[in-house]
């Protein structure tokens, strides 16, 4: 593992990992030819849509408290600044956070900008920033548009830095620059680390970095009964606290797909261990992950009786799940490690997971350990999985998969993928809250609600039949992966 630091880019997760975006198989497959560094991209002839890494950056980055993101771009690169907004405040809510808007600003570059270049504007637009809002850090993104005129916003960050006496924090994340939209993580967490986190003055031992997306806090609680405090990076954290990641005892994550690279780069260059196991998703991958927190801060007795007491609590209700549950049929979409965290989780419910399309695959992570590897720890304790697509948000290759398989049940983890379910007539689950099914509780959470969307399929088949879908017969007679190159 060597992540630069120095450098003011992060190194795209094509080039650092092998990413891909291309699979159509078994799972099993997938995790041998990544152990044996034969894992290639297969390409796609056609695309629907794409993520952008931009919007990725931008997602955590709003939620810093006491900053202020600038989007160095066209105006309409802010289309979804208002998603951010109510983001932000529902998870404020979710936090008991007093409420407050997220601080975004557009240079809104136009085609004489791209002409004469965008600099002045940026200038003024950081002035404006910091005359408004007073922020304590300033953080600027870039687009496709100020990546391709070539303005030097490194410069102009260190030049307004020196000149206001807070961080202001370049942010290269162009779309175009990686298919992997999950980049968009990875160079946020880049600029933090390189300008914002500080060299820790003295050792906190109860103190454990989360990092996580905006869900409801559960890791007060669990952290307290084992003696343990959570430090939630980055939404909804202040400057302060991040300057201070360096001094916690340990870091885990939610998702490696979000976390990977702020957790390594915290242990490579501020000695702060990363729990290595796999998301605490079904009762093994919790176990590992609890176990794995308790050796590396020394609570080993307190996490082996949350866990025989937290096992205890659950069972009798996760029998009375697991029965009803018992063979029905679920089909997954959703972002890497949380998808193949839900594959866990719904295997420990006692349903089959008939396939799922998975929105790009990382063969390692950047610690490089195998053990947190979410997708093999899925196939190895819950056996392989058919009908594995890595597919990055291609709605008519999911619709496909979908029509045939005719699942009971489609999880999602984004909304624009979800209304395909319904489309097709088949009951749908979208969560949002990446803790709702988090640990022990989030067996019986996931259960109960996936037992309410069960037998409720009424609403869902009003929309299939009054709906009309956009594919025609021949496609959906078609294979999946009928679009995708050779390997």
């Amino acid at each position: 593992m060597s992540i630069n630091i120095k450098s003011p880019e992060v190194e795209i997760r094509e080039a650092r990992l092998g990413s891909i975006t291309g699979f159509y198989g078994n799972a099993s497959e997938l995790c041998n030819k990544s152990k044996e560094g034969r894992l290639c991209d297969r390409k796609h002839s056609f695309s629907q849509c794409l993520g952008c890494s931009s919007g990725n950056a931008l997602c955590q980055l709003v939620m810093i408290q006491d900053a202020v993101v600038i989007n160095h771009a066209p105006l309409g690169c802010s289309a979804d600044f208002s998603d951010f907004n109510f983001t932000n405040r529902v998870g404020q809510g979710k936090r008991n956070i007093p409420f407050r808007n997220a601080r975004l600003l557009s240079t809104n570059l136009t085609e004489k900008d791209t002409i004469y270049g965008g600099g002045e504007k940026l200038k003024n637009t950081i002035k404006e920033a910091y005359d408004r809002f007073k922020p304590n850090a300033i953080f600027i993104t870039t687009s496709c548009a100020s990546g391709i005129i070539g303005d030097d916003v490194d410069t102009i960050a260190e030049e307004a830095e020196e000149q206001l006496k807070i961080p202001v924090v370049y942010i290269p994340c162009e779309g175009f620059k990686s298919k992997i939209w999950t980049t968009g993580f990875d160079a946020a967490y880049h600029g933090i680390v390189r300008k914002i986190v500080k060299a820790p003055t003295k050792k906190r031992k109860d103190m454990i970095n989360v990092i996580n997306f905006w869900g409801s806090d559960i890791f007060t609680d669990l952290f307290g009964r084992i003696g343990l405090k959570p430090n939630y990076i980055i939404p909804f954290s202040t400057i302060a606290q991040l300057q201070k990641m360096s001094e916690a005892a340990a870091t885990v994550q939610i998702c490696p797909t979000l976390g990977t690279y702020l957790a390594a780069s915290l242990e490579q260059e501020y000695g702060v261990p990363e729990v290595k196991a796999p998301p605490a998703y079904g009762i093994q991958g919790t176990d590992k992950w609890f176990r794995e927190l308790g050796k590396i801060t020394g609570k080993e007795k307190e996490v082996e009786e949350l866990i025989k007491s937290e096992k205890e609590r659950i069972y009798p209700e996760l029998e009375k799940l697991r029965e009803k549950l018992k063979g029905k049929r679920a089909y997954i979409t959703a972002g890497a490690a949380h998808g193949h965290s839900l594959i866990s989780l719904l295997r420990d419910l006692g349903m089959e997971v008939v396939g799922a399309s998975i929105f790009h695959h990382d063969p390692c992570y950047d610690n490089r350990s195998q053990e947190g590897k979410s997708l093999d720890h899925a196939v190895e304790t819950y056996g392989d999985i058919n009908h594995f697509s890595i597919c990055n948000k291609q709605a008519y290759e999911l619709v496909n998969s979908l029509n045939k398989l005719k699942p009971d049940i489609f999880v999602a983890r984004h909304g624009g993928m979800s209304i395909w379910g319904a489309k097709l007539g088949i009951p749908t689950f979208l969560m949002g809250d990446e803790q709702f099914g988090l640990g022990y509780q989030g067996l019986l959470n996931y259960g109960n609600k996936v037992l309410d969307v069960l037998e409720t399929p009424e609403f869902v088949k009003n929309i299939a039949a009054h709906s009309k879908l956009v594919y025609t017969d021949w496609w959906l007679n078609q294979r999946p992966d009928t679009f995708l190159g050779g390997k």
